[in-house]
This record gives structure tokens, C-alpha cells and sequence, in this order.
């Protein structure tokens, strides 16, 4: 018994509080045999870490309702639900992504509702009611300039208080960005987070948020 807890402890890590699984895991390797990704959604991108990042130091309004776009295995929003018990909903095009998403959401104590959508699928109702959207890494390709483009200015009229998306600087998203700079007064910060992972992006961020950084 003790064998297998140390095995497990190997094949986990806590970062900024959070459980996440390697790719060894057994559970991980387990869902890979049932469920395979087929939009990119087969790992943990490292954009994740600097909205998370970025929202340890911005901090998030306690019980704050977050949609988590492009979500992959939802870090983020499970990041949030736990930090700051926000209340997540995940959206991917990818239905595939889910069961990974879950069992990091049970790995953490916390619930996420799922929705299976494109970028163009997302209605106004999809996208009311939600203070914060986030996304990593959801701008790889030319044709998805103007639906995330869309999504974004939609979630600002529809109520949403901010917009974070990260990107490592893809040239796609640079365009949306531009677009979001000039259109709705956007910024694009480059972040980078030395501790506990190394990693780095261009943060897209739409309206803004008090500052209260969790204690």
C-alpha cells in the first residue's frame, strides 16, 4: 500500500495549490486508451500557468462565475473554483477533453459544469451571466480570429467585468489581440512566472477587476 502512495505521489504535482497528473499517471494513461483528444487537447499547455499566474496576483472576487473557453483539461477553472470558489463552466469543441477535466475536478475537491461548443456555437445565453472568461492557447489557427474575436466582445456586452486570454504570441491571436487593442480597448501584457513552473505568453486582458489577490 505504501509502494503504490509513493507511486502515485510520482506521477503528481501541486502547483499554485492545485493538484495536476503527468502524463504517466495511470489514471491519465487509463483515459487515453477510452478518450483521445483530437483539437490539441492531450496535455496541460503552459499558457494555463500564466493566467494562473496572473490571477494570483490580480486576485478573483470570491464565488465570481467564470466560463473557461477552449478549456482543454481545465486548470484554470479548476484553479478558480478552488482558490476562489468561482463558479466554472468549462467549454471546449472537444468532448474528448472532459474526463480529464473531471478527474483533475475531483482530484481538487471541486465542481465544473461542461459544455461542448465551438467558438461560433457560443450564444448569447452561453455567454451571459459570467463575470471573468478565460482561455489558454485558443488561437492557433487563422480561422479562428474572428469567432474568438466575437466571443469576446460578446462576453463584454453581455456583462463580463474581464477577458484573459494567453497565447505564446501565434500570429493569429496577435491579430484578434490588435483587433481587441483597437476596438475594445484591450492591453496585451507579456508575463512571465519563474516559481513554482517556468513559463511565459502575451496576455490578451479585456476590463478589469478590483485587485484582490488571495490571502
Amino acid at each position: 500500500m505504501a509502494r503504490k502512495k509513493a507511486a502515485a505521489r510520482a506521477t503528481e504535482r501541486s502547483l499554485f495549490g492545485i493538484t495536476v497528473l503527468k502524463a504517466a499517471d495511470h489514471r491519465v494513461r487509463r483515459l487515453k486508451q477510452e478518450h483521445e483528444p483530437s483539437i490539441h487537447g492531450n496535455k496541460v499547455w503552459n499558457s494555463s500557468w500564466v493566467v494562473i499566474d496572473f490571477l494570483e496576483y490580480q486576485g478573483l472576487p470570491r464565488s465570481a462565475h467564470v466560463m473557461e473557453v477552449g478549456c482543454g483539461w481545465g486548470l484554470v477553472g479548476i484553479y478558480c473554483a478552488r482558490r476562489y470558489e468561482a463558479h466554472v463552466v468549462g467549454v471546449d469543441a472537444d468532448a474528448a477533453v472532459f474526463p480529464y477535466l473531471q478527474l483533475h475536478a475531483q482530484l481538487n475537491g471541486v465542481q465544473i459544469e461542461t459544455r461542448c461548443r465551438r467558438f461560433e456555437e457560443l450564444s448569447t445565453a452561453d455567454l451571459s451571466g459570467h463575470d471573468v472568461l478565460v482561455g489558454t492557447d485558443i488561437c492557433f489557427w487563422d480561422e479562428m480570429t474572428e469567432p474568438l474575436y466575437r466571443v469576446v466582445a460578446e462576453a463584454m456586452g453581455q456583462g463580463a467585468q474581464q477577458v484573459i486570454i494567453a497565447d505564446p504570441g501565434r500570429p493569429p491571436f496577435t491579430r484578434m489581440a490588435d483587433r481587441c487593442v483597437a476596438e475594445l480597448g484591450a492591453e496585451v501584457k507579456a508575463w512571465e512566472v519563474e516559481e513554482p513552473i517556468r513559463a511565459s505568453a502575451d496576455l490578451l486582458i479585456v476590463g478589469s477587476l478590483p485587485r484582490t489577490r488571495a490571502r
